[in-house]
């Protein structure tokens, strides 16, 4: 997780993978047969950590507009605070579900503004990563509002 969550997929190694994980490289093939499939059962399991928090936060606001603003914030507190602004920050991929785009979709007023929210959200997620301040990032984030 922490190799993905700060360093982009090309840049990750599988003898990386393998030292901060402290096995072989033969176990990370054995039990997940490329680094492509490590990445996406990481990705699956920290982006189901992390739509669990949105959609707790959605839901306990008293109006959508507030629930939507509430996840996004919610989502980049912990993706920042859990060091997954690498993974989080790009969209899955190839013919994956987008999951974050779903669940900003159901929560807004449109299917397009949840796309455009995710991407936005994304894109703070990037910065970060890039090594924008967090706090700037998310006041950013807090002004788009849905």
């Amino acid at each position: 997780m922490r190799q993905f969550g700060t360093r982009s997929f090309d840049e990750v190694t599988v003898g990386a993978l393998a030292a901060d994980a402290g096995v072989t490289t033969g176990a990370i093939y054995h039990h997940f047969g490329s680094k492509l499939g490590l990445y996406e059962f990481v990705r699956a399991d920290v982006e189901r950590r992390l739509l669990d928090r949105m959609e707790g936060a959605a839901d306990a606001a008293a109006e959508p507009t507030a629930g939507v603003r509430s996840a996004l914030l919610v989502g980049f507190d912990f993706a920042v605070r859990e060091g997954f602004p690498r993974l989080l920050g790009t969209p899955p991929a190839g013919a994956e579900r987008d999951r974050l785009t779903e669940l900003l979709a159901a929560h807004s007023t449109s299917p397009l503004l949840g796309r455009v929210l995710a991407a936005a959200w994304r894109e703070a997620l990037a910065a970060v990563a890039d090594g924008a301040d967090s706090a700037q990032a998310r006041a950013a984030l807090a002004a788009i509002g849905p």
